[in-house]
């Protein structure tokens, strides 16, 4: 067995991962991996997650520039879920969300809704190509 055999994939072979930033600890986001994704994130030191909505691996940044290099991958106490300690990098330094934001982790619920509460610091419809 190998290191990557530790992992309790489920029952479409996908793992839960976890993307937070070196440094200030936030959440950028939440995706999943499959074998293919995590050893390759491992060989290449940048985050590659299996896209569910394309059906294909996706090395992040691939469109927008905004990639993840990988400091450090851990694995939780039951072997089914994954956290990379990230460095957010690209043209923008520091968006890691489609939607030209820090995190994905954007909303906040109050008052009875979900309500947008972190500044998008650059229009999508400039990021990607």
């Amino acid at each position: 067995m190998t290191w990557i055999d530790d992992v309790k994939w489920d029952a479409q072979g996908l793992v839960p991962v976890i993307a937070q930033e070196l440094g200030s600890n936030d959440v950028l986001m939440f995706a999943f991996m499959n074998r293919e994704a995590l050893q390759r994130t491992a060989e290449l030191g940048e985050a590659v997650y299996w896209s569910r909505s394309r059906g294909r691996l996706w090395h992040k940044g691939e469109e927008s520039g905004h990639i993840q290099k990988v400091h450090e991958m851990r694995i939780d106490c039951d072997n089914d879920v994954v956290l990379l300690k990230v460095e957010q990098l690209g043209h923008e330094p520091g968006i890691a969300c489609h939607t030209g934001r820090h995190s994905c982790f954007f909303q906040r619920h109050q008052d009875g809704g979900w309500h947008a509460v972190d500044p998008v610091l650059k229009d999508p419809e400039h990021i990607y190509r």
